[in-house]
């Protein structure tokens, strides 16, 4: 199930595009904070924005300046200004589509079904988590928080993805080397607390100091 963050003040548009979207099975949130859109963005991670170009405080293309910081998730812009100019702009800001007002919900829900596909058909999985302000991007490997950035191995990155893909449970040692065991090469238990460790080191340098919890005899966790 694909999850859709909706950036639109209008309420009555953003209620009827939320329902007609949620009875197709889609995860839906509205943004409520046009202060602070990325902070919903972040704790929501969709996999796919509907971006108003008109909203309160900032417009749609400073907000989407702001995803593509953090992410490569499909932005596709709404908007009643469907001059040429608006379009190119959209898409120089990043926007991976666009669809003027008013819209038939058909082609709404068309035009999410193809953007989706070219972006996730080969991805299997949601290219961003985040957890208590930390950002991991999968696509890019590295792992934002408090505006600073670190990059990951494939070995720190399967392991931190699949931590806070179960935030607030323990992940086994035995769960993690069979993730790391996908790689090319063997993996036992040392090489195992080794990575952790300077996975734990890359986190500090970034604010993240005691990010994950070791649990004696069991494995590791990222506490809720």
């Amino acid at each position: 199930m694909y999850s859709i963050f909706i950036a639109e003040d209008d309420a009555a548009i953003a209620d009827t595009v939320k329902s007609h979207l949620e009875g197709w099975g889609y995860k839906v949130r509205c943004a409520d904070n046009f202060r602070d859109v990325i902070s919903e963005f972040v704790r929501f991670s969709p996999q796919l924005v509907l971006m108003d170009i008109k909203l309160p405080f900032y417009d749609g293309y400073y907000w989407c300046a702001e995803i593509r910081k953090l992410s490569k998730v499909p932005v596709i812009f709404l908007s009643s200004a469907s001059d040429n100019m608006n379009v190119v702009m959209a898409m120089n800001m990043g926007g991976d589509d666009f669809i003027a007002k008013p819209f038939d919900l058909s082609v709404l829900t068309a035009k999410i079904n193809a953007v989706l596909r070219r972006a996730y058909s080969f991805a299997g999985h949601n290219s961003i988590i985040s957890h208590n302000g930390a950002v991991l991007d999968i696509s890019a490997a590295t792992l934002d928080f408090g505006g600073k950035r670190t990059e990951l191995t494939k070995n720190e990155l399967r392991i931190l993805q699949t931590l806070m893909e179960n935030a607030g449970r323990i992940v086994s040692r035995e769960t993690l080397m069979q993730r790391l065991w996908e790689t090319d090469s063997f993996v036992d238990e040392n090489t195992l607390t080794v990575n952790v460790g300077r996975l734990r080191k890359k986190l500090e340098v970034i604010g993240l100091t005691g990010f994950i919890t070791t649990k004696i005899g069991l494995g590791y966790i990222i506490e809720l």
